[in-house]
């Protein structure tokens, strides 16, 4: 998942580590709860802190990269849920045919029915990473001045094995929940995507995975500390559409001392820098104006003032402009498109017979492909340049401010962290969630593993989480689940 940080502008913040601590008996008993699934339901907070320690050791040191595949984490997966008392009946491993390297997990902690069930997703890929770049092995699960290091803590097998210990815990104090709880560990979420788990499961699986919402730690748009004190918590009801389009234009050629105005490079050059002039009209949804007003709790002076003003029904302009300055708040008042390529040309020597450029769309949910097309063809304005659609949208639809979800969360937010800001978003980048939702299922994006909003690690180079803020994630998607799975 790309993610990306909407306070970084204005604020700063930094993380607040402790180094976790085991008991040698808390050890063993985590050792007798992993191989028998007899571990008293009394057992300490601090077992639970370390058996999700465990689960993070095993699944960072599988290498679940895309060309290996996640079958051996899920395998791994499937082993501690049936170690942990699940049934056979209730846990499936499952993968595609014809990539039977991306494997899933889905799994059911059956409720008394009173409501339709609660889905998790979190998948089990992680990005490339190599040895020479980083500080430590980053498939060796490192602790270190008081973070773990390694691909994947943050994005998302540290979230993978909160879910997991919740599943776990609440298995083994005979809880029975309102609605059946529901967790599907996934493949091929990060680059590559030729067997995306959770689109997959729903088209293939969907009486194993349907469920009246879900539950996505991986599309959360953060949780964020400044200056080591938890500022807020962003619960993704939205994110934006995909769509990818391409602008070419072509000629006949010639040599390179023989130029004429029809020069493909030229044409599509010059629509492209029409576009980078080009500004979509505001767009705010439910969800774009709560959390401008939320934000706007977090801010002073000027900024608090637009933030306020465009969170109401009339906007001032002057407010709107003085936010669209500003890259991290622009991406969340309108849709976006982008020249991401240019290529064009054989030869220096010669003149091009071609030139395309790629122009890579984030588009504002409620918007539609063709109103796009329609507005990109009229920057266009060349009959020389043809516009043609590369990628289609995923149609995800926002999913609605649930004052029951909403409320839950708070509640348990509030409790752990007084005064912590709960923050609607619309995510500017993509997660599984796109999937969820289009199949109908309203999804949320919430998670508590906090991090330092000057240092986000996902996808890059030395990443890690801090020990106390892995436990802290652990206790809150424990107790965050339970009280989902409770009806209203």
């Amino acid at each position: 998942m790309m993610k990306f940080h909407a306070f970084t502008v204005i604020a700063s913040a930094a993380k607040q580590s402790r180094s976790r601590c085991g008991l040698p008996w808390i050890a063993s008993s985590l050792s007798l709860l992993a191989m028998t699934g007899t571990m008293a339901a009394t057992a300490p907070s601090d077992a639970w802190t370390d058996l999700g320690h465990d689960i993070l050791k095993e699944l960072i040191e599988t290498n679940s990269v895309h060309a290996k595949g996640s079958t051996e984490a899920a395998h791994k997966v499937e082993a501690r849920l049936l170690a942990a008392g699940f049934s056979r009946s209730d846990v499936h491993f499952l993968a595609p045919p014809d990539h039977p390297t991306k494997g899933n997990v889905v799994v059911r902690l059956k409720g008394n029915g009173k409501a339709k069930p609660v889905l998790y997703i979190g998948h089990l890929d992680v990005v490339e990473a190599e040895r020479a770049d980083w500080a430590t092995d980053p498939f060796k699960l490192v602790e270190k001045d008081g973070y773990y290091y390694g691909r994947g803590t943050i994005d998302m097998k540290g979230q993978d094995a909160a879910i997991l210990v919740a599943l776990i815990r609440l298995k083994h104090e005979g809880f029975t929940p309102d609605r059946d709880i529901i967790a599907a560990f996934t493949a091929d979420e990060e680059a590559g995507g030729d067997a995306p788990g959770v689109e997959w499961l729903l088209k293939t699986h969907r009486d194993l995975v349907d469920a009246g919402f879900s539950i996505n730690p991986d599309g959360a748009g953060d949780a964020v500390t400044r200056n080591g004190r938890p500022l807020y918590i962003a619960v993704e009801t939205s994110e934006k559409q995909y769509m990818t389009f391409a602008i070419a234009a072509a000629d006949k050629g010639g040599h390179s001392s023989r130029p004429t105005p029809e020069n493909p490079v030229y044409h599509v050059a010059a629509a492209v820098d029409r576009l980078a002039k080009f500004q979509f009209p505001l767009h705010l949804t439910a969800t774009g104006r709560a959390y401008f007003a939320r934000r706007a709790e977090m801010e002073t002076g000027q900024v608090q003032a637009d933030m306020r003003s465009v969170a109401g029904p009339n906007p001032d302009p002057a407010a709107v402009e003085r936010l669209s300055n500003v890259v991290e708040t622009n991406i969340l008042l309108r849709s976006t498109c982008v020249a991401t390529e240019f290529h064009g040309g054989r030869s220096e020597s010669a003149l091009p017979v071609d030139a395309t450029a790629t122009i890579q769309c984030r588009i504002v949910p409620g918007e539609t492909l063709e109103e796009v097309q329609k507005t990109l063809t009229g920057i266009v304005a060349d009959p020389k340049v043809k516009l043609s659609v590369v990628y289609p949208p995923d149609v995800s639809p926002e999913s609605p401010l649930d004052p029951a979800i909403m409320g839950k969360i708070e509640r348990l937010a509030a409790e752990k962290w007084p005064g912590i800001v709960i923050l609607p978003e619309m995510a500017a980048g993509a997660s599984d969630s796109a999937f969820t939702r289009q199949a109908g299922i309203p999804s949320y994006g919430v998670d508590a593993l906090f991090e330092d909003i000057d240092d986000d690690r996902a996808h890059g180079r030395d990443e890690r989480i801090g020990v106390a803020d892995f436990a802290g994630d652990i206790d809150f998607n424990y107790r965050l689940m339970k009280d989902l799975s409770r009806a209203e």
